[in-house]
């Protein structure tokens, strides 16, 4: 690895796209972005092939950790997978790169590069995209405690996010479960109240021997309901 690097750029875009994940997830995906980094260079236009061990040994995260973070990155579209004859390589997304100059140049308070970097800070743009894993983990992060709030909320995700998460499978087993329920009933053809109470009554009228005996009464005699006679 050639060591003459000045730096390892984060950009602003890349830092703020991370925020969609936990403390812990944002940590080690800049750890691993780190490592790749240290090893794509620009004129390999920004690839390079590394193994889970020589990642889990730089960051000092287990294997394990390193493959799911690596994962992660890819459905951030951070990096991307390629394969090929040699085995796998993983190839940094230029979006969140800042253009490397030939040269090293140190990022200093004093340099054009500082200067130019943390103009406008507040109107940077974030690329925004709906992550699966953040709202998964959210949910039930923010509802701990309440068994019932953390499967309806997941319940209202959509069915593409549940399948794709393999952290949670037995939140992920019940909020699937709880979503066909509610679309069964969402699907299901109730009848008015107002006529279930007026069947009841009509019933409750009919099982009266009194009422039958005015009702026959009134058929034999060509009267009506209130005993006057049909015209």
């Amino acid at each position: 690895m050639n060591n003459t690097r000045a730096f390892l750029h984060i950009t602003y875009k890349l830092y703020g796209h991370l925020d969609k994940l936990s403390g812990i997830k944002k940590s080690n995906c800049l750890n691993c972005y780190l490592s790749l980094m240290k090893h794509a260079w620009k004129k390999n236009n920004y690839e390079c092939g590394l193994r889970y061990s020589t990642i889990a040994k730089e960051t000092k995260l287990s294997r394990i950790t390193v493959r799911r973070t690596l994962d992660t990155l890819e459905k951030l579209h951070v990096i991307s997978t390629v394969r090929g004859r040699s085995g796998k390589s993983y190839k940094i997304n230029q979006l969140f790169l800042k253009t490397e100059s030939d040269g090293s140049i140190l990022y200093t308070n004093n340099s054009s590069m500082y200067k130019k970097d943390h103009s406008n800070v507040k109107k940077r743009s974030v690329l925004e995209e709906t992550i699966y894993i953040n709202n998964i983990e959210n949910i039930i992060r923010n509802n701990r405690g309440s068994m019932d709030d953390i499967i309806l909320n997941l319940s209202k995700l959509p069915l593409s996010d549940l399948n794709s998460d393999t952290n949670n499978p037995y939140y992920v087993k019940l909020a699937k479960e709880k979503k066909a329920e509610l679309d069964r009933e969402s699907k299901a053809n109730f009848v008015h109240p107002q006529k279930i109470i007026n069947e009841l009554t009509k019933i409750k009228k009919n099982s009266n021997p009194r009422y039958r005996e005015k009702v026959a009464f009134n058929k034999r005699n060509n009267l009506d309901w209130k005993g006057r006679p049909k015209k």
